[in-house]
């Protein structure tokens, strides 16, 4: 988390891409989101009357551009091991019942679907993340 009164989001993205290049030495996607925008897709709360619980993980997934979208949602995989519920501004919310598959397997389908750019995380760090944007 980071401020700054910078607007060139997509520039921003290539500078800390650049730096964690040159100072770790390792190439690394970054996506970055407002505290407006993530607050706005937590107040929509898109997972509705669905819980996280120790079966069934909610998943949020950060798309750095914007998709070419063929999919009609929700979208049920073939083991109905996950379903992707559907986009809002470059997030795709989902969620993955783990008595029939692991979240690895919903990751290998976005990564097909909308490419490498993309990063998932669960429903309770993104709620995490906006509480601590919110407190400082």
């Amino acid at each position: 988390m980071f401020e700054t009164p910078s607007q060139n989001i997509n520039g921003l993205e290539v500078m800390i891409e650049k730096a964690l290049f040159e100072k770790l030495g390792f190439t690394s996607t970054t996506i970055i989101r407002s505290k407006e925008e993530l607050q706005l897709f937590v107040n929509e709360n898109p997972f509705k009357d669905r819980e996280d619980t120790s079966k069934s993980k909610l998943n949020v997934t950060f798309l750095k551009n914007k998709p070419d979208i063929k999919i009609e949602f929700p979208y049920h995989s073939e083991n109905k091991g996950f379903v992707v519920l559907g986009i809002h501004n470059r997030i795709i919310y989902s969620t993955v019942d783990l008595t029939r598959t692991k979240t690895p397997d919903l990751k290998r389908w976005l990564e097909k679907e909308f490419g490498k750019d993309i990063t998932t995380r669960t429903w309770r760090t993104v709620v995490r993340i906006l509480k601590k944007l919110n407190e400082s």
